[in-house]
């Protein structure tokens, strides 16, 4: 699966340079992070229903989307398929591949990475992203 997403992921960044009026990706990455994540929720939630709904044909071409868009917003904000595998790696090692990680370990390691002291905010306002601290 992962030499799938990099192939996904290598596809988006070159649609970067397509015209938007003709490329569904090269519009989505004009219109900014606050956009994309409004897709991959809207992807997420249509998972959601589906699985409710009992309907597996329809879960996998969801997850399809709801990949899609994430690999976007990836390659939006710089982040590569390599990144998160790295993240998942220290996950294993942590907890086993089946465990996620509890969110307040997850909040203290970042916390304790950054040398924060206050925990970040991030807020949807107006349909922009905002991070607040």
């Amino acid at each position: 699966m992962s030499d799938s997403m990099e192939r996904l992921y290598a596809a988006v960044v070159t649609a970067r340079d397509l015209d938007p009026a003709a490329s569904r990706t090269a519009r989505l990455l004009q219109q900014g992070p606050a956009k994309m994540a409004k897709k991959l929720a809207e992807e997420a939630v249509e998972v959601a229903i589906d699985a409710v709904g009992g309907n597996p044909d329809a879960v996998v071409r969801e997850s399809a989307d709801l990949l899609y868009n994430l690999t976007v917003l990836w390659a939006a904000l710089g982040i590569e398929p390599a990144d998160v595998w790295t993240e998942m790696d220290q996950r294993e090692r942590l907890l086993g591949i089946a465990e996620k990680l509890p969110k307040t370990a997850a909040k203290l390691a970042k916390r304790t990475a950054a040398g924060l002291n206050r925990r970040p905010i991030v807020a949807i306002d107006g349909g922009r992203l905002r991070k607040h601290r």
